[in-house]
């Protein structure tokens, strides 16, 4: 089962939660990318999440049509397959979805999954992502409990961002200011509007300074004890015990996060941590070194004819997958999901 059915997907969420570790979630843009990801899993020995993004998914599709839809159903149909050779559990995930992007994107996929869960099978996907960062939080909500029934009837978790998270993502960006801070009133209103997990299971990425993509120490102040405070108020207005964590929380633009910050984002109930900009570095980053040494083997310098075992795609893909797959080793060890696998 290294595609985990709705049923194991709660559990490898609720283990987390339990054990305060979280499961890095790894954007893919190719089968060779997955393959990358699923190999850090295995030789980590940590259960993980899969997701695609709109910009991934129209990637996916092929330069030709760029449908998002056919990009992301073809490599889940494929994740499916070349999973099961990896001795760990992955879920798959559909990343930062915007209001404009939704009828060609989330919507079409919620009703693949609820044609297969119709037909007795599981869902294609195991969550998505609604973004709503950029709207009010008035109609951020309306639009999550509508996509929060479609998700629960179809056995998929949804997960919401309710406040701004800096930075740029796939063409959805916000400054950098005091407005990347999730307050409890914000808090109170989504469960207001979404509830508990009576209305269905959804994971929040809550907003403490996080900033999307590349950026230097200092630029940005990470709050991640915010958490504890976002957590308490709830627990408070409805009566939960002292110390409970009523949230499930994603932690959005991770790359370049201390580990300091991030274990306290694990004590404080995060358990999906999105990682993207260092695993495309690390990706990249082999195969430039590749082509600095071989100048002359990729290209047909002079009017020589070239190395092609140095130029074929598989000698440099190869070194790619095994960087990227090392820094997916490297976040499991951040993230405390070393050696913690389901099976």
């Amino acid at each position: 089962m290294p595609i985990a059915t709705p049923e194991v997907y709660n559990e490898m969420l609720d283990r987390a939660k339990a054990g305060k570790f979280a499961y890095p979630a790894i954007n893919v843009t190719s089968s060779q990318t997955l393959h990358a990801a699923l190999r850090g899993f295995a030789e980590a020995e940590s259960d993980g999440i899969i997701q695609i993004s709109t910009g991934g998914a129209e990637f996916l599709g092929g330069q030709h049509s760029k449908d998002m839809v056919t990009g992301a159903v073809a490599l889940a149909e494929f994740a499916h397959i070349v999973a099961k050779k990896y001795d760990i559990t992955v879920a798959l995930h559909t990343d930062h979805c915007p209001k404009d992007k939704l009828d060609g994107y989330v919507r079409p996929l919620l009703a693949v999954s609820e044609e297969r869960v119709k037909a007795g099978q599981n869902p294609l996907f195991q969550s998505h992502m609604w973004d709503g960062s950029a709207e009010t939080l008035a109609d951020n909500l309306s639009i999550a409990q509508e996509l929060l029934e479609r998700a629960r009837a179809a056995r998929i978790i949804l997960e919401v961002e309710i406040t701004p998270t800096g930075g740029e993502e796939d063409g959805v960006s916000h400054e950098i200011n005091d407005s990347l801070y999730t307050t409890v009133d914000d808090a109170v209103r989504t469960v207001e509007a979404l509830g508990l997990g009576e209305k269905g299971r959804y994971l929040l990425a809550a907003s403490f300074g996080n900033v999307h993509g590349v950026y230097k120490p200092g630029n940005v102040v990470l709050r991640p004890d915010l958490l504890k405070e976002l957590n308490e108020g709830v627990a408070v207005k409805y009566g939960k015990p002292a110390g409970s964590q009523p949230f499930d929380f994603v932690f959005h633009g991770g790359s370049g996060s201390t580990a300091e910050e991030i274990a306290t984002a694990l004590e404080n109930g995060v358990v999906k941590m999105n990682i993207d900009t260092d695993t495309q570095y690390h990706f990249t980053r082999p195969v430039v070194d590749h082509m600095f040494r071989n100048y002359d083997g990729v290209l047909k310098v002079d009017g020589e004819v070239g190395s092609k075992k140095t130029y074929d795609p598989r000698t440099w893909g190869k070194l790619a997958e095994a960087g990227m797959a090392a820094r997916v080793v490297e976040a499991c060890g951040h993230l405390r999901s070393s050696g913690t696998k389901i099976n």
